[in-house]
């Protein structure tokens, strides 16, 4: 898979106002960590390389250990091996990931909501809707993910 092109030099105001957001929503008080689960699930479902390559490096620098990461596809069934805030974050993302499947069920809005205050439910909203537009972004454009490149090097 070769880049089809750099979205970044071509519309740098564009990718700095995706960069805002991002930084937005590192500086909303929502947990890094807990972030950077929920965009490498969204990622999973997407299918993106480029991103699961780098949340789960940028989650296994932070300390997450490799049998967490390996069960996040199934964290339903994990056990605790994720905790409460975790579990409804990944179950709230996944259900907003696939939105024109799922048309987000009130029944999953009132799970999120007994775990986040509406303030954390929105910045966790537009943490999900920020990787859903890199995932497109990156898959649509090809990026490169950092293991290709460490290979072909």
């Amino acid at each position: 898979m070769s880049e089809r092109l750099n979205y970044n030099h071509i519309a740098p105001a564009g990718a700095k106002a995706l960069g805002g957001v991002y930084g937005y929503v590192m500086q909303s008080g929502l947990p890094a960590t807990l972030v950077t689960l929920a965009y490498l699930r969204v990622s999973q479902i997407n299918n993106c390389a480029y991103c699961l390559d780098m949340h789960t490096r940028d989650l296994l620098k932070g300390g997450v250990k490799v049998e967490k990461l390996a069960l996040l596809q199934a964290w339903a069934e994990a056990g605790d091996l994720f905790d409460e805030r975790e579990r409804a974050a990944l179950a709230w993302a996944e259900t907003v990931t696939r939105v024109a499947e799922t048309n987000v069920p009130d029944e999953a809005y009132q799970a999120a909501r007994k775990v986040f205050s509406e303030r954390e439910l929105v910045d966790l909203t537009i943490a999900i809707s920020l990787m859903n537009a890199y995932n497109r972004m990156s898959i649509s454009f090809r990026n490169t993910p950092q293991a290709a490149l460490d290979k072909a090097a």
